[in-house]
């Protein structure tokens, strides 16, 4: 786990519900270019629900159980849809691209995220860490995105099983300055927190390169509907 940390700067499926017209003409307005990284999470959490919106203006409180592993459970899935969509969106010819010696590729990038999702939710499962490997024995395009959707579904068993609950059992995080006691949400938000920073690794990588990321992009919506679909 703690090379998870140290080496920042080293070289199942759902069913698709459709969404109604009101609910697209939303979405349309979430993806504009130039929109933020939570709206397209708000995207990745609320299409698959197939969630109406209100048509009158009295405010709705749902009653939701287990709101703290809710919330991270949907923040997780969208930042896994727009990992994904980044890995898909690039071409196999700048895999190996990196903006200087000193960092990973964007390849690599790809192939440490896979192996992080092991690092950090072997732990939550009480499992030995896999330990694939991914970012030193994979570099084409094909075998990555594989490889991390492949990391994405071990993820998601320590994910689904989580409650609010069990969510505060203790684990042992091998952090930079030594274990320390964390809670497994806890865990698995550093996971998100971890996610969230490498896509912005990967959001320069794609600008760079004349890419507009997903968050940026007013197709997103269409190529997650077929993501989800797959």
């Amino acid at each position: 786990m703690q090379s998870i940390i140290n080496s920042e700067n080293t070289a199942s499926r759902k069913p698709h519900v459709p969404v109604n017209s009101n609910d697209a003409q939303v979405f349309d307005r979430f993806l504009q270019p130039g929109r933020t990284l939570l709206r397209l999470f708000l995207l990745c959490v609320l299409v698959p629900a197939g969630i109406t919106l209100a048509q009158d203006n009295k405010p709705q409180t749902p009653t939701i159980t287990d709101p703290l592993t809710v919330h991270s459970k949907f923040i997780y899935e969208g930042g896994k849809m727009i990992l994904l969509l980044s890995a898909e969106k690039v071409p196999e010819e700048y895999y190996s691209f990196k903006p200087t010696d000193a960092v990973r590729s964007f390849g690599q990038i790809i192939g440490h995220l896979a192996d992080s999702q092991y690092g950090f939710c072997s732990v939550v499962l009480g499992e030995k860490n896999p330990a694939p490997k991914i970012e030193m024995t994979k570099t084409s395009k094909a075998d990555l995105i594989v490889a991390l959707k492949d990391a994405f579904a071990y993820c998601d068993r320590a994910y689904i099983g989580m409650t609010d609950v069990s969510g505060s059992q203790m684990v042992k995080f091998s952090s930079p300055i030594g274990v320390l006691p964390t809670p497994k949400l806890g865990m698995l938000n550093l996971n998100i927190g971890h996610n969230a920073e490498h896509y912005g690794n990967l959001v320069t990588y794609m600008r760079l390169k004349n890419i507009i990321p997903p968050t940026s992009d007013p197709d997103a919506l269409k190529r997650a509907q077929k993501l989800m679909t797959k």
